[in-house]
């Protein structure tokens, strides 16, 4: 029987849908502009478990742009309170929240919990390649968001096949960098979807001085060995009007693929060619 508030998803996806949605187990990682709003979508999809991966506290930054962050939410855990909010929407799911970091020593620990679908809002370009040479490499289901910051028109955002995007610098990099410390070769990589925008990135206003990212970090904690805004070159603007358009077209392509759609493909699937290498494991991989 279908609940009552996931009437207008059955009316979409039928009772079969919505029963798919619900056994299913939907891992996010990144829980900043773009996977807030994921999660919210995913939630209100009827997502049966969800799990919820961000070692960031809010920062009042983030105000413009992050669903869980208010003035009065400041300090808090990002995965938290998001996993909070996905509670409070669908009272009937299970959800986790981890308060980590996701790279190459957390990520065994964070997988073995065995997710159907992983949504990768990662910021982080390390991480990145390592979760995506990780999907790969097991063959685990996963949808790429790619960079959002920097835009303000959500009309032009896209998905496709991750080594055919466009005007993408992230994907660039991601493809470069994906066989120099993995050797995998993206135009032999089908399924590996990802959601990008084809809008010149716009540079940061020089009318604007800003005294705070950039100069003097604000984060609830910015004493951290994975980042610090202090120390970074450049900090572009971001419009929610994009993250959060980033965030649901993936979690739009994730309940697609949960459900059955034929058009949806997330699964990463590599051609081998004859006298190609076998893939190597990316936790055996130096992060040189």
């Amino acid at each position: 029987m279908v609940p009552m508030k996931f009437d207008r998803n059955a009316r979409l996806w039928g009772s079969i849908g919505v029963a798919s949605l619900a056994k299913s187990h939907v891992m996010v990682l990144g829980m900043g502009g773009v996977g807030s709003f994921a999660v919210e979508g995913l939630a209100r999809s009827g997502i049966g478990r969800l799990t919820l991966v961000d070692f960031d506290d809010i920062c009042i930054t983030n105000v413009n742009r992050q669903l869980h962050a208010l003035p009065s939410t400041v300090g808090k855990s990002k995965a938290a309170s998001m996993a909070e909010r996905a509670r409070n929407i669908n009272p009937d799911g299970k959800v986790e929240a981890i308060h980590d970091f996701y790279e190459a020593k957390t990520s065994r620990a964070m997988l073995e919990r065995k997710p159907d679908l992983i949504v990768d809002c990662i910021d982080n370009v390390t991480a990145k390649l390592h979760l995506l040479a990780t999907c790969i490499y097991r063959s685990i289901p996963v949808v790429s968001c790619l960079g959002a910051s920097g835009k303000i028109d959500p009309s032009k955002i896209s998905y496709g096949e991750l080594f055919k995007t466009r005007k993408d610098p992230l994907a660039k990099a991601i493809r470069k960098n994906l066989w120099r410390k993995y050797e995998i070769n993206l135009a032999r990589v089908s399924g590996l979807l990802a959601v990008y925008s084809e809008e010149e990135v716009i540079l940061p206003n020089l009318d604007y001085k800003s005294s705070l990212c950039g100069t003097e970090c604000v984060c609830p904690n910015s004493t951290n060995e994975h980042h610090s805004c202090a120390e970074r070159n450049i900090i572009y603007g971001t419009s929610v009007f994009v993250t959060s358009m980033f965030g649901m077209v993936a979690g739009s392509l994730a309940v697609r693929f949960l459900t059955g759609d034929p058009f949806v493909k997330l699964t990463p699937v590599v051609k081998n060619l004859l006298g190609d290498e076998t893939l190597k494991n990316p936790d055996e991989t130096s992060e040189t």
